[in-house]
């Protein structure tokens, strides 16, 4: 009975260092990144960051948090249209080009060119059958830059992992006890 207890005491352990392990590695959100570099600039890495759209008939929407890619200092940033409509956007002179597939709802990475205030933005648009370009305002929010780890999408990958790998834990530990006890 002794030797028992013994073996349960040590698997309840090591599913407690393992749970541990996992929280720390994929729950608890770290803020160990670094916004700005020694210039002043951002670093380069890939972030998330709050957006809000204002402009057009108002039907239109795009994906926040979005992901906030940083290159060589610069900000850009992945506008997730809610529509598969819209084929170019205009900002501050440059063309940006839709980066999804067929079907898919547009996505463009364009440049964070200020932060907390409305950044102007053209895109064109195909849903109301000829093309018609409309003006939009974006307006990304410094203080809410964060990991990209922060991103639902990425939220729901992290949940899928710890899950498969306490199902795999919990697998081997019932083989480990169904064998010593048989």
């Amino acid at each position: 009975m002794k030797r028992s207890v013994k073996t349960w005491d040590a698997l309840r352990g090591l599913w407690v260092k393992a749970a541990l392990i996992f929280l720390v590695f994929f729950f608890i959100p770290s803020r160990a990144y670094a916004k700005s570099g020694a210039d002043g600039g951002m670093k380069d890495g890939e972030y998330s960051v709050s957006v809000d759209l204002s402009g057009g008939s108002g039907k239109a929407s795009v994906t926040s948090p979005t992901v906030l890619t940083v290159k060589n200092g610069t900000p850009y940033a992945r506008i997730q249209w809610s529509s598969p409509n819209y084929d170019y956007m205009i900002v501050d002179g440059v063309r940006y080009e839709n980066q999804s597939g067929e079907g898919m709802n547009s996505v463009f990475e364009i440049p964070a060119l200020v932060w907390d205030a409305p950044m102007e933005a053209v895109a064109d648009t195909t849903a109301m059958g000829s093309p018609i370009e409309i003006n939009y305002r974006f307006i990304f929010y410094k203080d809410t830059i964060g990991e990209k780890s922060e991103l639902p999408q990425e939220a729901a990958k992290r949940v899928l992992f710890v899950a498969f790998a306490i199902i795999v834990i919990g697998g081997i530990l019932n083989y480990m006890v169904k064998k010593r006890y048989t």
